[in-house]
């Protein structure tokens, strides 16, 4: 066999060797995951848009990697009282610790104090006797003190008047109509009406003989009111 016939068989057993080097390398390599198994491209590439329009704070679907309990707030957490200062009172038919009714609308003329409260309230037990005393001493100014309980039974509500020597009727508002009409969240919650039904001063609870002398102040006019 002449030089260049040997050149030209070897180089034809070198690009066979290459091919065949080549196709192996092709037939081992890592196989592809099909699309929606996890690993593929396609599952990956969903995986992160899922991630990325997920609204904030919603969990992440149960059993998936980063899965958490998404704990929704709730919705009295933020409530704050409505003190309607300014406006007609709401109204406020309550039955009564006792018997009868109380009707904030057969008390126009008169200037009142309504209370909202419970008897597990610790503010409430301190603010009783203060309103006690108020309620004595302005009684003759045209003065009526009103507490309201929410969602107690009669018995325990007048247990707990006999108990503190409540000097002023107590209502029940048992389903909590009354406190969603006035916004009186945050409990205790004080409200001081005018002798013409409008509301004209409002405090949150566990408040002192001060607060309570300029909401009566408010609403009796003329009368010099002292805590």
């Amino acid at each position: 066999m002449g030089p260049r016939l040997s050149i030209a068989a070897g180089l034809s057993a070198g690009a066979i060797l290459a091919f065949a080097i080549i196709g192996g390398v092709i037939l081992l390599g890592p196989a592809v995951p099909p699309p929606g198994v996890p690993g593929s491209p396609s599952a990956s590439a969903a995986a992160s848009a899922s991630a990325s329009t997920r609204p904030s704070g919603t969990p992440a679907a149960s059993g998936s990697p980063g899965a958490s309990t998404f704990v929704s707030p709730s919705t009295s957490d933020g409530q704050t009282a409505n003190f309607h200062i300014g406006e007609v009172a709401p109204a406020l038919i309550v039955p009564q610790v006792g018997g009868g009714t109380i009707d904030l609308t057969a008390l126009k003329g008169k200037a009142v104090w309504v209370n909202f409260m419970q008897t597990t309230c610790p503010p409430c037990i301190d603010e009783f006797p203060l309103m006690n005393g108020f309620a004595a001493r302005y009684g003759e100014d045209g003065l009526v003190v009103i507490a309201i309980d929410i969602r107690e039974e009669e018995g325990l509500v007048a247990a707990f008047a006999q108990n503190l020597n409540a000097t002023f009727p107590l209502g029940l508002d048992t389903d909590g109509a009354a406190q969603q009409a006035w916004g009186a969240y945050g409990l205790p919650v004080h409200y001081w009406v005018d002798r013409t039904g409008i509301v004209r001063d409002g405090a949150l609870g566990g408040i002192g003989p001060d607060v309570m002398a300029r909401g009566i102040g408010a609403i009796l006019p003329g009368v010099v009111v002292t805590p």
